[in-house]
């Protein structure tokens, strides 16, 4: 047997049994976490407040990010969702712009339809998370109070980011859609604001500078959502390998529900995170099947938290009840809704 042929036989040996035993554990973390799914009765979203009005709503838009918060009558979104242009896209893509406004328009509105956003927050500048932005600011009848977009730093990125992935010119965009309707920019994102009943602190407002040219997710603001004794973390594309993980567990201290970073891809949910951040239940922007195995064995075997994908119960609210719950209901989107 000749070296090449060799060589391929032992490189077949290694990676057939690893890629079996990666098939098992995903199989073994499905079960388990469909199992610790059942800690929460999900019920079907009606809309009629019966739990109260201090909600977070985990919009369905796929693998991309759209939060809308809202308390005592008051919205403010976290995020847009894919919109429907994304440079990195070879081909015409359907993203998930007339979905978001659908469901602004249809839960938001006042009684003359228009929507009214105390605020709107730009976590980071990937597409899969501003790329709806230009036309929800656009949109004459969606008013937007203050519009937190940090600035834009490409140092912070790799090259390919800046001009191939099209980050600076979705920036430029959404900054100049703010200004044009003479909507108030904040850049200096404050680490502190109260929203109705909820006391929310955002993180990473100032970029680390050791952290320049890991890429945009270590740009990520990430929002903590407070209501008496419970909490939310909405950990954009926090993860590991950007180094917010480490710099950000301890100041985060302890929360119940975490929206986990990066969609459950690679670098998200590290266990010493999870250690730190001791969440009950995690929410993930994204359908179960495609988080990472890593990040399902992390939640289950070895923090044993249920989490959720918005794609497979079609968007989740987590309500904050005034006795100290949280209650989730899914089904948010309704049928026939335009995507």
């Amino acid at each position: 047997m000749d070296k090449k042929n060799k060589a391929k036989k032992i490189a077949t040996w290694i990676i057939v049994p690893l890629m079996v035993s990666i098939f098992l554990l995903d199989i073994a973390t499905v079960i388990i976490g469909n199992r610790l799914a059942k800690r929460y009765d999900i019920k079907e979203e009606t809309f009629t407040l019966e739990n109260g009005d201090d909600r977070i709503h985990f919009l369905n838009t796929a693998n991309s990010d759209c939060i809308l918060l809202e308390s005592n009558g008051m919205f403010a979104l976290i995020d847009s969702g894919e919109g429907d242009h994304n440079p990195r896209r070879k081909t015409e893509y359907t993203g998930y712009t007339q979905r978001v406004l659908t469901y602004l328009k249809t839960v938001a509105a006042d009684e003359s339809g228009q929507v009214n956003l105390e605020f709107v927050l730009g976590t980071h500048y990937h597409y899969d998370h501003v790329g709806s932005f230009e036309n929800i600011i656009k949109d004459s009848k969606i008013n937007i109070g203050t519009a937190y977009f940090k600035e834009y730093d490409p140092e912070m990125d790799k090259e390919m980011e800046v001009y191939d992935w099209g980050l600076l010119d979705c920036y430029n965009r959404i900054i100049e859609c703010v200004r044009e309707r003479s909507i108030n920019l904040v850049q200096n994102i404050p680490e502190n604001i109260t929203f109705g009943d909820f006391e929310i602190e955002f993180f990473n407002t100032v970029n680390y500078e050791d952290l320049k040219g890991r890429g945009d997710n270590s740009e990520s603001i990430g929002t903590k959502v407070t209501k008496g004794g419970k909490s939310a973390f909405l950990a954009a594309d926090i993860t590991g390998p950007s180094g917010l993980e480490d710099k950000l567990g301890d100041k985060i201290g302890h929360i119940d529900l975490l929206k986990a970073g990066h969609h459950g891809y690679y670098g998200s949910s590290s266990m010493s995170f999870l250690d730190k951040l001791t969440p009950e239940l995690a929410i993930i922007p994204n359908m179960q099947g495609k988080v990472y195995p890593n990040v399902k064995w992390n939640f289950t075997m070895h923090a044993g938290i249920p989490f959720y994908g918005t794609y497979d119960y079609n968007g989740i609210i987590a309500t904050f009840t005034d006795s100290g719950e949280i209650i989730l209901t899914d089904n948010i989107h309704r049928e026939g809704e335009t995507q």
